[in-house]
């Protein structure tokens, strides 16, 4: 955290926000769920370090609906800036499958996992778990398999729709997820969707996992949501909105 402080300082920008993984399925062996507590303390840290950089806390649970009680002692440690939803997992026969990992299973039918994909954000949404931000509402995309028919919005544009319609009516905030530079997630399209919907305002999160990333893809998601309708607030660390 120290060093992504230094790398902020270096780009120039004027705060960094830390949402570290709450993950309550483990389908990667080097994956872990956040220890709230010594976050908190390395914020604590960081905050005293680096007093020229406004650090904001917060947390992406991961799958929040499916685990109500360890989200709750997750947001009950202490205070947090910035509170993310999102969806890594879906159900495939039986089995707890990461979209990152569906690529690796033969046979999968992409189109068919990501429309269940979003169904569980639609899920979500509706499960009356406290976040704002709802975090890179096309993950799956990411994972795209490069050999067949490419990924295409409109293919789901129903499912999509009913998502940011729920997310809309429920007041949350739409992420615009850079891949660390590689992937807007989402594009335009969803994004302009996002408003004609109702949707207010959108935020940006770079998923750096590592210092070199910060804000990578910045510079071309700020123009992206500006062309879409949205406007940045005065304040540099505030959603923008429509």
């Amino acid at each position: 955290m120290e060093r992504s402080c230094e790398r902020a300082i270096e780009l120039g920008l004027p705060a960094i926000a830390f949402t570290d993984h709450a993950d309550f399925v483990k389908v990667h062996p080097d994956q872990y769920c956040v220890d709230i507590v010594g976050y908190l303390d390395a914020i604590d840290r960081c905050r005293a370090r680096f007093t020229g950089l406004r650090i904001l806390s917060g947390v992406e649970l991961g799958e929040p609906h499916w685990f109500p009680k360890e989200t709750a002692a997750i947001l009950g440690a202490g205070s947090l800036d910035n509170v993310l939803g999102s969806v890594h997992c879906i159900k495939l026969d039986g089995e707890t499958v990461d979209a990152s990992q569906l690529r690796e299973r033969a046979g999968v039918d992409f189109e068919a996992a990501t429309r269940d994909y979003f169904a569980e954000v639609l899920a979500m949404i509706e499960g009356g778990q406290p976040f704002e931000t709802l975090a890179h509402l096309d993950y799956p995309k990411r994972y795209w398999p490069q050999d067949g028919t490419p990924y295409r919005e409109k293919d789901f544009e129903a499912e999509i729709r009913a998502v940011l319609s729920a997310a809309a009516r429920t007041g949350r905030v739409l992420e615009v997820n850079t891949t660390r530079g590689r992937l807007l997630c989402p594009d335009i399209t969803v994004v302009r969707w996002w408003r004609e919907v109702g949707g207010q305002a959108v935020q940006y999160g770079s998923d750096a996992h590592d210092p070199d990333k910060i804000a990578e893809g910045f510079p071309i998601a700020t123009q992206m949501v500006e062309a879409a309708g949205f406007k940045p607030a005065r304040d540099p660390v505030s959603v923008w909105r429509r």
